[in-house]
């Protein structure tokens, strides 16, 4: 698929079906992630493949915005290993953690899976699920896997505002 294509078809799936993706697709979808930019190259962002029942039913009980991916990625960082930047106010743990997920979002795309990118959980209670280490921080859980028969876009996937409206020239 053609780049423009890729982010156009892309949309929050939330409903699929029970039909696990491929391994070689999770493995391109992962690569692509792997190769996402990180401040200073620090690659501090780590990728957990959850696909068990026992594990889903526990990131079930993190979150109520799952769609019943029979895949969930959750991505995570290493606080212990981010760029700080001056007046060291901010790091770049969140910033590259979303960046790897949007290259993981667009490459399942391209790889004919259906994803959607859930953040509406407790990342304490995420910590705990999934065993993190202490010095790893949740940044996002996303669902992983094929369409349902009658999924698609929300109504209003299409609808943007004029470019006009969003880019200011300086």
């Amino acid at each position: 698929m053609e780049f423009r294509e890729v982010i156009q078809k892309r949309y929050s799936c939330k409903k699929f079906s029970d039909r696990k993706p491929e391994a070689d697709k999770i493995t391109a979808v992962l690569e692509a992630g792997r190769l996402a930019p990180t401040a200073k190259n620090n690659q501090e962002v780590h990728v957990y493949v959850v696909q068990s029942e026992e594990m889903l039913a526990k990131i079930d009980s993190v979150t109520p915005c799952r769609y019943g991916a029979p895949v969930v990625l959750a991505v995570t960082y290493d606080k212990n290993n981010v760029f700080v930047y001056p007046g060291e106010a901010q790091d770049s743990g969140m910033e590259d953690a979303s960046i790897v997920a949007t290259h993981l979002i667009l490459a399942a795309a391209d790889e004919g899976l259906d994803s959607c990118w859930l953040n509406f959980f407790d990342p304490a209670r995420l910590k705990e699920v999934l065993d993190l280490p202490e010095n790893e921080q949740g940044v996002l859980l996303m669902d992983l896997g094929y369409a349902a028969e009658g999924g698609g876009p929300l109504p209003n996937h299409s609808k943007r505002k004029d470019l006009s409206e969003t880019v200011a020239y300086l």
